[in-house]
């Protein structure tokens, strides 16, 4: 007790200034003790980490790297809107929880999205299939464009189910129409006049987005004069009828989908805004009544930081873009949606997409976006359910609610490492946009396929970084489980929905009164001229005498047919490589009764080989090989004898580099004495004994950095799953 008291009692010295007592050192110092410790490795090469965006990460950033950075102390809402579009931050107005639910059915989606808005979503995201945005009916359309992905909407009673009960004066709506804006926009609005809804009270957004849209199909049917007639009109309509919905998507999540990088994305994003800009300028419209009606999508990656400081990034060029059309940029607020990037989703233990989406979220956050769609853990395996899509929710409930994130504003201000990274991606993206400008713009740089082989360069990069295992993919390519039970895919019937959906429009167009089917034909008939915003007044009320989208579309392009085709993205997920390998280990287990198997030849004591056995479990699992994994062997004749009573023809010995010359050339050629097609691989690469061990038998060489999918597609292919 007096000990403690006495502890306690001791006064510190009033004088003590700990800045003064220990000197900070300066980086000069603290290199020069890193690269000691290093013992000779290469500083560069072992600390500085070289991105997809060909930018250089520092091992440590320090204060002086923020002297020579365009970033100042602006608040918030100002400036460039590097720190975000308001000055509050997200403390009055949270983002969106911008959440798709791609139900094709009407009625099924209304009742989904009904539980949505009562459980923390507050925007109605209208994800439509691919006949709807083609402008065709579903009776009309191609089987497997019917109900794909999310609604299938053909008319105004469709559209009735699917948004019966929802209030848009107080919720904002979200849809992309792709490519046919006055037809889905004007059904909209059909909705919204029979439910005595004025177009002042909305809010949101009804885009067309051509240039995705040309990304991810290749093709689009229709002039592009067209489409930017379509835009005009939409602009003047809304700015008659004081609507504040945006009309211009520019999406970036074709690029992100397909494996671009986070330059890419940025530069690629500016590019098509430009493009979308100069078109209108060109038929007579004010930059600032263009760019007021502007919303970007951009896709979310699993670098963290690096997400960060893209979207940070995108207020600048555009705030940069914006002035040299001399508009006022601290007036032109970006409005950004960001949704997870599906390249990162994975369909083998799917359940660590949770983890990768809450990163992404929370990248999209204090990146200071508008609205956020978080991916289902289960959306590359099967249509999401109920489950998976409240976990996705909440996901963003937790963040807001449980992490405060709304209440801090621009979190990542001031570090100096998202700071520099912010300036940095900022400069590369406004080298790649400049230069593909140069070039002849986006649209022109699609047609000659130069955007795609951009892509294609860096998923060839991040190929090799995966294939290698250098870049991690969790429950894939590394630490996998061979065991897991996969999700069931849900079984959704096309053909059949088709039917029901063919059979329902059929009856759809003959109800109804002579009269009033002359009258849709009469407003049909009245809908071609393109001069005028009373076009989407007729549309409109064409939809509520019952036309469909089909009749609309067809009347309103029929003279402006074009077939404009490009080679179209390769849209894909990064994990496809190690899936499919592990789906021919699966088709081994039904044709013969179990998983393909390797053998461990662990030879000596357990430090002897344990690291490189354990090394060979992971590097093989992932291959979908199940691992035979005995205790150490004293003989080679006892390694030998086991091997072969395995029944494995692929054997993977495992010890330490100064056993190898004594164990592997004896080992070899007594398994491949008992069985010719046994192949014998070595754990390890004993880089001076390589030739020698080879020409003892020695089949391959696994190690830390071995293109791990060449191996395995290697040993699968010998086994006879690659035809």
């Amino acid at each position: 007790m007096s000990e403690k008291n006495s502890t306690s009692s001791i006064q510190l010295d009033e004088n003590l200034n700990l800045k003064n007592d220990f000197k900070v050192p300066t980086f000069a110092e603290w290199k020069a003790k890193v690269e000691k410790d290093l013992k000779g490795a290469s500083y560069e090469k072992r600390l500085i980490t070289r991105t997809y965006e060909e930018i250089d990460l520092q091992p440590i950033y320090t204060k002086q790297d923020l002297e020579n950075l365009n970033a100042d102390d602006s608040y918030p809402g100002y400036y460039n809107f590097l720190r975000g579009g308001s000055v509050e931050g997200y403390f009055k107005k949270s983002w969106n929880v911008n959440q798709k639910i791609k139900y094709p059915d009407a009625s099924e989606f209304n009742k989904s999205i009904l539980h949505a808005l009562d459980n923390d979503q507050n925007c109605v995201n209208l994800s439509l299939d691919t006949a709807t945005k083609l402008g065709i009916d579903a009776d009309y359309a191609e089987t497997e464009t019917v109900g794909d992905k999310g609604l299938s909407i053909s008319g105004i009673k469709s559209l009735e189910r699917a948004l019966n009960n929802i209030d848009f004066t107080s919720i904002p709506i979200n849809v992309n129409t792709d490519l046919h804006l006055l037809p889905f926009m004007s059904l909209i609005l059909a909705h919204f006049k029979l439910n005595n809804i004025s177009p002042k009270k909305l809010s949101g957004a009804i885009t067309i987005d051509p240039l995705a849209h040309l990304a991810v199909y290749g093709e689009i049917p229709v002039s592009l004069g067209f489409i930017f007639d379509q835009i005009k009109i939409a602009i003047n309509w809304f700015k008659d009828n004081e609507a504040g919905l945006k009309i211009i998507e520019v999406s970036t999540l074709p690029y992100s989908n397909s494996g671009a990088s986070a330059v890419q994305e940025l530069a690629f994003a500016m590019s098509a805004a430009v493009f979308y800009i100069n078109n209108l300028l060109d038929r007579g419209l004010e930059v600032k009544k263009i760019i007021s009606r502007i919303q970007f999508s951009f896709g979310i990656g699993t670098n963290y930081f690096m997400e960060i400081a893209k979207f940070r990034a995108a207020r600048i060029l555009w705030s940069s873009i914006t002035k040299e059309y001399g508009c006022d940029s601290e007036k032109i607020n970006m409005i950004i949606n960001a949704e997870s990037s599906g390249y990162y989703q994975t369909n083998l233990d799917p359940y660590v997409n949770l983890l990768r989406s809450t990163t992404e979220t929370f990248s999209a956050i204090l990146g200071g976006v508008q609205g956020i769609t978080t991916l289902p853990f289960d959306e590359s395996v099967r249509p999401s359910n109920e489950f998976s899509r409240r976990i996705a929710r909440n996901t963003q409930t937790i963040l807001r609610e449980e992490s405060h994130l709304d209440q801090v504003i621009d979190a990542a201000g001031g570090s100096y490492y998202i700071e520099s990274l912010t300036e940095e991606v900022a400069r590369k993206a406004w080298k790649l946009f400049r230069e593909i400008e140069s070039k002849g713009g986006m649209f022109k740089l699609l047609k000659t396929g130069y955007i795609q082989n951009l892509i294609a360069e860096t998923v060839e990069q991040r190929e090799k970084d995966i294939n290698k295992r250098k870049s991690v993919i969790v429950g894939t390519n590394m630490y996998a489980d061979i065991n897991e039970n996969q999700l069931e895919e849900a079984k959704f019937d096309q053909q059949a929905f088709k039917q029901k959906r063919s059979e329902y429009l059929q009856k759809y167009r003959l109800n109804g009164s002579q009269e009033k089917h002359e009258a849709v034909l009469e407003k049909l008939n009245s809908i071609s001229d393109l001069n005028s915003t009373d076009i989407i007044d007729k549309i409109t009320d064409a939809f509520i005498n019952g036309a469909t989208i089909g009749e609309v579309t067809k009347y309103l392009t029929s003279a402006h047919l074009e077939n404009l085709t490009i080679t179209k993205l390769n849209i894909k997920r990064a994990s496809e490589g190690f899936e499919r390998l592990r789906k021919l280990s699966t088709d081994y287990k039904n044709k013969t009764g179990s998983l393909p198997k390797i053998f461990l030849a662990n030879m000596g004591a357990i430090k002897d080989y344990k690291a490189r056995a354990d090394f060979s479990k992971g590097f093989f699992e992932v291959g979908g090989f199940e691992i035979i994994y005995p205790d150490g062997f004293s003989s080679i004749g006892e390694a030998v004898n086991e091997a072969i009573k395995s029944g494995s023809t692929i054997v993977v010995i495992c010890s330490t580099d100064d056993k190898y010359p004594e164990l592997v050339p004896g080992l070899t050629q007594k398994l491949k004495s008992q069985n010719k097609n046994i192949q014998v691989i070595l754990a390890g690469y004993p880089k001076e004994q390589i030739e020698l061990y080879k020409n003892a038998g020695i089949d391959n060489f696994i190690f830390l950095g071995a293109d791990a999918m060449k191996i395995l597609t290697s040993l699968h292919n010998k086994l006879g799953g690659i035809k």
